[in-house]
């Protein structure tokens, strides 16, 4: 077996050939083969990293704790030394707030002061909110200053942060811990999208695969909701996994998933996994098991304080090299809640970036990321209509040099509609018109709730936008579209205004 990439797929000989991210075709087999010269002027370039967990108790009104962890993927970017950003989230795992969560971006600059001692400042901007938490609208900001200890491949310290939630009744200042893990963000710039470069290891977030999952939890009877009704039994959900090697056949990575049910519409988790892979059929099966650890709650889903944790058994059956099929059973629940439930779920399994390399040149992939701000009249659960305003992340990953995956996080930050999120998924198109202009289109679906927005868990977004590039790296872009509820009053025209960061990752794994 080709030891590494168990979790990659990839215990075929490797080839010029192996990345299904870009089209088989001819021209790109000629761009592969072309001299050294010419593959080397495209340079992976590494920028510090560094993915920041922490945790700190805030305060709501009347004294009440809230534990809060927090999340983020911070890059540096090239304004000011040590200045860097990138998405971040943060929730509940102590307290009796689970579900409460709040997603957006983070920006920090950090600096040493003498020796492995040095400080970070940062602000934290995003929409928040569910469990009934106080929040307003759902903007949700957090200025922050932590003093760290760099002992080499992670910082450890203590962090002073202030919690604001401008139109709520949330204003908390508390001290916290937070760790950081220091490594390079390894990524091709955009101007050299379309040179062939070579690769020795991953590039970009640096995950092996992702998982696009189709799940259902079977609750036990008599499981209550936080209003007193009786918990539907069964409750599906869709979300994505993220996942990345750390030996022949152990991984760890991230999982994200909710509620398309109206009766929990707005239950979300968010966990950490850790697995053991393993080949049993060559080249056909594998199969494995795996715990993970997290915050879930929201949709009157009772997980008390937030604390949420799932194991599973699960089997892979590759479709090709860089696809498969996954089928998962297992059992999850709340460590102090009244949520309980057996678990099952089907995923269409992705391929991406390995460590490994047979060191040939191969074009790299494009991927987007973008921060933006949408609105639209959303139906409320009163009968009454309001616009809504939310923070909007979004990953797009090329298939081809047009067509690509999109993954999209929204998050309520105005309207009145504290604690609303969507999570959607889908495919686009993109399209150059002529100098610095393009157009595109989306199709995108997925989960929705909380907020008190009228979604019933289920939403569809077709898009259709039209962007300008300020540079190779960095576009503007205007999109308008209809987000539509599949079973519920839920249907508006929305618009959205993103900026759009392009960068590559060789494909050559």
């Amino acid at each position: 077996m080709h030891r590494q990439p168990t979790v990659r797929f990839r215990s075929r000989p490797p080839t010029r050939t192996r990345s299904a991210l870009a089209p088989i075709a001819a021209a790109l087999l000629s761009l592969a083969a072309l001299p050294d010269a010419r593959a080397q002027s495209a340079a992976l370039v590494g920028p510090s990293a560094h993915a920041r967990v922490g945790f700190e108790r805030i305060k709501f009104p009347g004294d009440e704790g809230v534990g809060l962890v927090g999340t983020s993927y911070l890059v540096d970017v090239p304004l000011l030394e040590g200045l860097s950003a990138g998405p971040a989230v943060y929730g509940a795992i102590t307290g009796r707030r689970g579900g409460f969560f709040a997603i957006g971006a983070e920006v920090a600059w950090r600096r040493q002061l003498a020796g492995p001692l040095g400080i970070e400042l940062g602000l934290f901007a995003g929409g928040g909110g569910g469990a009934g938490a106080p929040v307003g609208s759902g903007l949700m900001l957090r200025p922050h200053a932590d003093l760290l200890w760099d002992f080499g491949p992670f910082a450890l310290g203590l962090s002073v942060s202030h919690v604001r939630f401008p139109s709520g009744e949330i204003a908390s200042t508390q001290v916290g811990v937070v760790l950081n893990a220091i490594n390079n963000f390894r990524y091709v710039p955009a101007s050299d999208l379309s040179t062939p470069v070579r690769s020795s290891g991953r590039a970009g977030l640096g995950f092996d695969r992702i998982q696009l999952v189709a799940g259902a939890y079977r609750v036990r009877s008599g499981t209550l909701l936080s209003d007193g009704s009786l918990a539907p039994r069964d409750i599906g959900t869709v979300g994505i996994r993220a996942e990345q090697s750390f030996g022949p056949n152990l991984y760890w990575g991230l999982e994200a998933n909710g509620a398309v049910q109206d009766r929990v519409a707005g239950y979300a988790e968010y966990l950490g996994t850790l697995g053991f892979e393993t080949e049993v059929v060559r080249n056909t099966l594998n199969v494995g098991a795996r715990i993970g650890l997290g915050m879930a709650g929201g949709g009157g889903v009772q997980t008390d304080g937030g604390l949420f944790g799932k194991a599973a058994v699960y089997g892979v059956v590759r479709l090709s090299n860089e696809f498969g099929l996954a089928l998962e059973a297992g059992a999850a629940g709340a460590r102090h809640g009244d949520f309980r439930a057996a678990h099952a779920s089907a995923s269409l399994v992705w391929a991406l970036d390995g460590p490994q390399s047979d060191n040939s040149a191969a074009r790299p992939t494009r991927t987007d990321f973008s921060v933006g701000l949408e609105r639209y009249d959303a139906a409320r659960r009163d009968g009454t209509t309001q616009a809504l305003e939310a923070g909007v992340l979004k990953v797009n990953r090329y298939l081809s040099r047009n067509f690509y995956l999109a993954g999209q996080v929204h998050s309520a930050v105005g309207g009145g509609a504290g604690g609303h999120l969507t999570a959607l998924i889908g495919a686009g198109w993109n399209q150059p018109v002529g100098g610095r202009f393009h157009v595109g289109a989306e199709m995108l679906a997925g989960a929705a709730g909380g907020g008190d927005v009228d979604s019933r868990g289920s939403v569809v977004q077709p898009m259709l936008y039209a962007g300008y590039q300020l540079t190779p790296a960095v576009a503007l872009r205007l999109g308008a579209g209809r987000v539509k509820a599949l079973d519920g009053p839920l249907s508006s025209t929305v618009v959205d205004l993103a900026v759009v960061i392009s960068y590559g990752v060789s494909a050559g794994n």
